[in-house]
């Protein structure tokens, strides 16, 4: 008997950062009201840097990243989906999304750069030209929810970091909606963090890590709210890249009503 779950999308498709550029080329239009532009070059590949064109202050603002562990191509495919299915709403938003952080690592399933380093451990550093020019592009700005898009080759089911300065919290909300999708990750400590739900919610300080992650920069100077998302790798792609976009409406919903 033929299964009826949806085949998953080429690796080869998902991993050609050109054809990923070409996509989100043509949802960068001004009827969208999405511009993009190349903020560096790494590794022999531009990076990109997708925004609204103008600014709305009475609009919620939103930060959305992915692929920056070039290993987990799920968020990428699932970010310019997400966007492509929504071109409707984009003027709802004020958006800063950078869609691939580490082109080289996700053209070869790798999860460093060029040169071995973990990117997402490199926001505390000003040697890498790459994180300086991001670091340059996020100087001021301030947003209501940023997202960080992963995923975990040891989870057993998807779980949320979430920081989070202002109140109520979302998290628990994000993670019984999620749960439609696939379970969370029922582990009582994951990555040696407490957890419950699938939900890790941290207080963070700038000594914790010797290298900071993205998720701890947004935290301490641009972020009310900061939320790092993580798929199990092992699970079937599209099922990944379905449970990324639920959280990327959640997220959007949730922030509107709280």
């Amino acid at each position: 008997m033929k299964s009826s779950r949806p085949s998953d999308p080429q690796p080869d498709r998902v991993r050609d950062y050109r054809l990923l550029l070409e996509r989100w080329l043509k949802v960068c239009v001004p009827k969208n009201g999405l511009s993009m532009g190349v903020f560096a070059e790494a590794d022999g590949y531009p990076l990109t840097i997708v925004e609204s064109e103008a600014f709305d202050p009475g609009k919620p603002s939103f930060y959305v990243s992915a692929g920056i562990h070039g290993d987990e191509p799920a968020p990428v495919e699932a970010l310019i989906g997400w966007i492509e299915k929504n071109k409707t709403r984009l003027g709802d938003w004020n958006l800063t999304i950078f869609p691939c952080l580490n082109p080289w690592g996700l053209e070869r399933n790798i999860r460093f750069d060029a040169e071995g380093r973990d990117l997402n451990r490199c926001f505390n550093s000003r040697k890498l030209p790459r994180i300086t020019a991001q670091l340059g592009v996020m100087k001021g700005r301030r947003f209501d929810i940023a997202a960080c898009l992963h995923e975990d080759y040891d989870a057993r089911g998807f779980y949320l970091y979430e920081i989070a300065s202002t109140r109520p919290h979302l998290g628990e909300g994000i993670c019984r909606e999620l749960t439609r999708i696939m379970p969370a990750d029922c582990r009582s400590k994951i990555d040696g963090h407490r957890a419950r739900g699938g939900l890790i919610r941290r207080r963070i300080r700038p000594d914790m890590l010797a290298g900071h992650p993205e998720a701890f920069r947004l935290h301490f100077h641009h972020a009310a709210r900061t939320f790092t998302l993580e798929t199990p790798s092992e699970e079937s792609l599209t099922l990944r890249i379905s449970l990324q976009q639920g959280f990327l409406m959640s997220l959007v919903e949730k922030n509107k009503n709280s």
